[in-house]
């Protein structure tokens, strides 16, 4: 046996039976129980970051239902900011081509246009109509009395009305189609959108104070029902006048395809 002396220096003190880890696993060295309570940690984890990459890498077709219908293209997602009482309906094809803030159309078909049989000399399309002298019989069964004032429109027609008023009246360009839209981008051109005013208070037709009539009143909680919309409401966004007298049928795909498509 060597001397103390001439024993290793770092094992000298060593307790008798003592193995040295010196080249060995750490792991092998902890306690059995040390070791079950490290890999319970490991997996528990393993699952944490497995979600938090499931979350993150979420499929981009997983939306709230009200983003979903609004890139329809039917309906606008509300406006988060603004005045809550601008116009909630605006088209998608707001965005497109426009003069004055108004939308080019075509003159409607000649062959799809009839008079209305209140006014022989207003004509709209057969099924806009048909809704508007149900609408009117409607109203008239609760006392309301509305009447047609102006429907379809041809180019020419409206030509007159743009230039000649615009010129009557010393207005330039862009006061003037607040109020009346130019040749070519005037929703009477389609057939389907109509004046209209109150029987009893004919010192409100074609006036915002066609608002405070009965008829308006009748118009705004029905219209709906008959397939009709206001066209410029307050803070349009098309930056038009507010028009309460002006009203567009909606109540059929083509009409829904001439106000609302891209």
């Amino acid at each position: 046996m060597l001397p103390l002396d001439d024993l290793p220096e770092a094992t000298r003190d060593q307790p008798l039976g003592y193995r040295s880890t010196q080249g060995q696993n750490p792991w092998r060295t902890l306690p059995r129980w040390a070791r079950w309570a490290s890999v319970a940690v490991i997996a528990a984890l393993a699952v944490l970051v497995v979600a938090s990459g499931a979350t993150r890498w979420q499929s981009p077709s997983a939306q709230p239902i009200q983003g979903i219908v609004a890139q329809s293209g039917l309906i606008s997602a509300a406006p988060t900011t603004g005045d809550a009482n601008a116009d909630r309906t605006a088209p998608s094809s707001a965005i497109g081509r426009t003069l004055l803030g108004h939308r080019p159309y075509n003159e409607a078909p000649a062959d799809d246009l009839v008079a209305l049989a209140m006014n022989r000399s207003i004509r709209l399309r057969t099924k806009a109509a048909e809704q508007f002298e149900a609408m009117v019989e409607a109203a008239q069964r609760e006392g309301v009395q509305i009447v047609p004032l102006s429907g379809y429109r041809s180019r020419s027609e409206q030509e007159a009305i743009f230039f000649n008023v615009r010129a009557a009246r010393g207005q330039d360009a862009q006061t003037r189609a607040e109020v009346s839209a130019p040749p070519g981008y005037s929703e009477h051109h389609t057939g389907y959108a109509i004046d209209v005013g109150d029987a009893n208070q004919p010192n409100t037709h074609l006036d915002q104070s066609f608002e405070d009539t009965r008829a308006y009143r009748w118009m705004k909680n029905n219209a709906s029902r008959y397939g009709f919309e206001i066209s410029f409401p307050r803070n349009s966004f098309q930056q038009i006048a507010f028009e309460p007298w002006h009203w567009r049928f909606m109540g059929d795909i083509d009409s829904l395809e001439t106000f609302y498509q891209d």
